[in-house]
């Protein structure tokens, strides 16, 4: 499908191969990205479309309004500070660069699913003109107002969903994120667990569209791997006792449990472990990969692991976040939020105009989905290219990006993180 098409119309459903690098070790991990899945056979790589659209030569004189629903509240409150810096520190560069583009950030809250926050955030930030809105963290959040954005012709474009059922969805070609799709933090997961040598596995998982799309990516992977999953307990948001489903999982002994929770796991990891299961065979995800030095007793999950999107941070870029949110001690979808913002003021410069079907039209193009820009990796210089009228591909601070007609990003980094005796996690590999 060309830009423009995607622009106007819905997804297809057309796989990308992927490249993962794993704990910084390079590998190449061939999966679809379609819910439905296809073979490597049927994938399709991304062409060289020749459809660029084309852009415009000369000055600029833009003021873009985009609004945040990332999470100040709620089970992923830990991630909204990193989150809200990395859209911060975009902003900052995009002005400070005076290319001709000021950019506002209007900053709301997204709540969780038990609540109707990020609805009334939504609505408040639609009646202030918003071009595009960046959020939510949590993928059954997102599904919540991806309607309600999308129909007003606003972009949608999340940092950290992860939910396969993203990719397909009926959006007017207006959703995007630099987030991977859990397919592939789900490969990596399963099979991390299968090569450390378990080989039963338990399940902990929030009934939500991204628990649920992990635990199946996870179990897919373990299972391919030649393990067995023995137990698939499941818990829905706001639920405060989860003595039915440790007992259940703990009464099938599994080698490994993974727990696919969010802020939740502050009360079942103890528990767990309370009851006699051991710490350093648990594996945690993206939802609840957090430093636990202030909430668990020492060495409670010494040894235990977990996966994340996002890159090995250079320490420029965590210097430059720091120097947005000081008291920041996560990084956290820092860098993916970052992105976010930097794609889409520049689909908006490449347009020149801050409509958001014109960003739409534009944000697979300069994060290099044609195939013929040359690669910049600051805000002044991709200007200064787009003001030439010349096509860029846009590498940031969460890797190449790299967006399919989808609107998911084609290329992604999983790093593997171990628990130290203090409850930090440290990137291993």
């Amino acid at each position: 499908m060309s830009v423009f098409a995607r622009a106007t119309g819905s997804r297809s459903a057309r796989a990308a191969w992927t490249g993962i690098a794993i704990a910084g070790v390079s590998a190449l991990l061939l999966t679809a990205c379609s819910t439905g899945g296809t073979t490597p056979e049927e994938s399709e790589e991304p062409a060289d479309t020749g459809d660029a659209l084309p852009i415009e030569a000369g000055e600029r004189d833009l003021t873009l309004k985009v609004g945040t629903i990332l999470p100040q509240s709620g089970t992923l409150a830990f991630l909204g500070p990193p989150e809200e810096a990395g859209v911060a520190l975009a902003a900052e560069e995009i002005n400070e660069a005076d290319a001709g583009i000021q950019v506002e950030v209007v900053y709301r809250d997204s709540g969780d699913t038990t609540t109707d926050i990020a609805t009334v955030s939504v609505t408040d930030l639609l009646s202030q003109d918003v071009s595009a809105i960046i959020g939510a963290a949590s993928s059954g959040v997102s599904f919540t107002v991806i309607d309600q954005i999308t129909s007003a012709g606003v972009v949608h474009f999340s940092p950290a969903n992860t939910s396969p059922d993203f990719t397909d969805y009926d959006d007017n070609g207006l959703y995007f994120r630099t987030a991977p799709s859990d397919l592939l933090q789900g490969e990596v997961l399963g099979n991390l667990i299968a090569e450390d040598g378990a080989s039963t596995l338990g399940l902990l998982v929030l009934n939500d569209p991204y628990g649920t799309g992990l635990a199946a990516a996870t179990t897919e992977a373990f299972e391919a791997a030649g393990g067995e999953v023995v137990a698939e307990e499941l818990f829905n948001t706001g639920d405060s006792n989860f003595d039915a489903q440790l007992s259940a999982i703990n009464a099938a002994n599994p080698d490994a449990v993974a727990v696919i929770t969010f802020d939740e796991a502050k009360v079942v990891v103890p528990a767990l472990v309370g009851a006699g299961y051991p710490g350093n065979q648990l594996y945690f995800v993206d939802g609840n990969l957090a430093d636990y030095s202030a909430d668990f007793a020492p060495g409670l999950v010494a040894g235990a692991k977990g996966t994340l999107p996002g890159p090995m941070l250079e320490a420029d870029f965590e210097e430059r976040l720091l120097g947005i949110d000081p008291n920041l001690d996560s990084f956290s979808y820092g860098p993916e939020s970052y992105d976010s913002l930097m794609l889409i003021a520049l689909a908006a410069y490449a347009a020149n105009s801050t409509a958001g079907e014109d960003i739409g039209a534009y944000l697979q193009q300069v994060s290099g989905g044609s195939g013929d820009g040359e690669v910049v990796t600051t805000f002044a210089d991709a200007a200064a290219l787009l003001a030439e009228g010349s096509q860029i591909d846009f590498d940031g601070a969460s890797g190449p990006i790299t967006l399919d007609e989808n609107g998911d990003p084609t290329e992604a980094t999983i790093g593997i993180y171990e628990y130290e005796d203090d409850n930090t996690i440290t990137r291993i590999g």
